[in-house]
Parts: structure tokens; C-alpha cells; sequence
């Protein structure tokens, strides 16, 4: 009895400890309006990575914090997703697919499905989330962060996995994102901050930030490439069919 009692207090301390780290480093989120400028803030956020030539770019690759894999036909709304060694083929609006697990195909992929769709929502907007400041359910609004900074926040009032969460993007002096404060069901902490670095072209001249630094731990985006054609993402037939 007596080393439950000591195991009680040791975790009742160790949650005060949590929960005061968490007051303590977490901002308030900025209120805005949504305004005409804000807007054409998004729009000049959007040039300035070359969203045009994403929109048209059809096949894109990456591996994200060398966790997971994709191969996505953007046209076709299918991605191949690699999680160790199960790989699943995804209908990303219908959510259908089917997968493999050591090589060997699985009868009921359900759980894998779910697996690879959210790790598809998180990793793509990790690839690329400067593009989706003008998606449906989306509210721009120019605001002050608590430590003077000025920036375009953008509220997600539906869609995704987590709807509701909004970020507050830093721009340089063309436009393009250095970082971006986070207000995210997922983090506790309000205000968490994540660089935007390493912009680097893919073959439709689109801009990918490879690098994003989230208190000294980084999120590297690698062996990224992108373009019209399947040999422009390593592969050598249609891996996209049937889906």
C-alpha cells in the first residue's frame, strides 16, 4: 500500500509538472476577421510556392520524417502509402482500397485503410499545406501574434481529420512562408511553432519546403519528386489501377 500511495503522489506530481509546462508555453490563439485583404494575402502566399504548376503537377513522391512513403497520382486521387511493411493502395475521395503486409495481400484492410488515410492527411500537409489556405471551410484573417509578429492566419472550420485547427503563417518579404504557429486539437501546447525551410523545386517548377524545425526536432520531407509522367516518380508501370 505504502508504494502505491508513493506511485500516486510521484504521478500527481508529474501531472501538475505536464499541465504546468503546458500554461506556461502556450500562447492564446489570435482572433481576426476575415477580411478582402486577408484573402489576397493567401492568394500572394499561394504565387509565391507556384501553385499553379502544383495544381497541374499529376504524380508526386516523398518520404516523410523517413516514416512513411508515398506515390500519389493526384489526377487520379490514388496514393500508394508505405508503412513499414504494409503498403496500401488509397482512393483519397472515396477512401476504397486494398493493401499488403510482408508482400502478402490482407482480406480485410479496413484498420490499414484507416492507418493510411491519416497518415495521408498528416504527411501531405506536412509536403505541402501553403496550397490549401483557400480549401472549402477555410477563414483568413491578417492578426498580431503575442510577440508582435503579423500574420495570415487560417482557420479550418470543416474538413480533414482534425477540423477546426488553424495556423498562423510567418511570410518573408516575397510572400513565402518561414514558419507557422499552430492551434491543433493533436498539440497541447497553443501557439506551437514550425519552420518552413529548404524550398526546393520539383520538375513542374512547384515549391516543397524539405525541412521543418519543431523545437530543435526536425521533419525532413526526402527523396521527393514530382511531374507528368510515372517514370518522373521512379515507377515503370501503372501501380494505380483497380482503385
Amino acid at each position: 500500500m505504502k508504494i502505491l500511495k508513493i506511485l500516486g503522489i510521484l504521478i500527481g506530481v508529474l501531472l501538475l509538472i505536464g499541465a504546468a509546462s503546458i500554461f506556461f508555453l502556450s500562447e492564446n490563439e489570435p482572433a481576426g476577421q476575415p477580411t478582402a485583404e486577408a484573402d489576397a494575402l493567401a492568394e500572394a502566399m499561394m504565387r509565391s510556392v507556384n501553385k499553379p504548376a502544383w495544381d497541374s503537377t499529376r504524380y508526386v513522391k516523398w518520404d516523410f520524417a523517413g516514416r512513411n512513403q508515398y506515390i500519389w497520382n493526384k489526377e487520379a486521387n490514388v496514393v500508394q502509402v508505405t508503412m513499414g511493411d504494409d503498403v496500401v493502395l488509397l482512393n483519397t475521395k472515396t477512401k476504397n482500397g486494398k493493401a499488403t503486409s510482408a508482400g502478402q495481400a490482407v482480406a480485410n484492410p479496413s484498420d490499414l485503410i484507416e492507418s493510411a488515410w491519416a497518415n495521408f492527411c498528416n504527411d501531405s500537409w506536412w509536403l505541402n499545406a501553403v496550397i490549401k489556405a483557400n480549401d472549402p471551410g477555410t477563414e483568413r484573417s491578417i492578426v498580431t501574434l503575442e510577440d508582435g509578429r503579423k500574420g495570415l492566419k487560417v482557420e479550418y472550420t470543416s474538413g480533414g481529420v482534425t477540423p477546426g485547427d488553424a495556423y498562423v503563417w510567418i511570410l518573408d518579404e516575397n510572400n513565402r512562408p518561414t514558419a507557422y504557429q499552430m492551434w491543433v486539437s493533436i498539440i497541447p501546447i497553443g501557439g506551437m511553432e514550425a519552420s518552413w525551410e529548404q524550398w526546393e523545386p520539383i520538375s513542374t517548377g512547384a515549391l516543397i519546403s524539405r525541412k521543418h524545425n519543431l523545437k530543435a526536432v526536425d521533419l525532413l520531407i526526402t527523396d521527393v519528386a514530382g511531374g507528368m509522367n510515372l517514370s518522373d516518380v521512379g515507377l515503370t508501370e501503372d501501380i494505380f489501377a483497380g482503385i
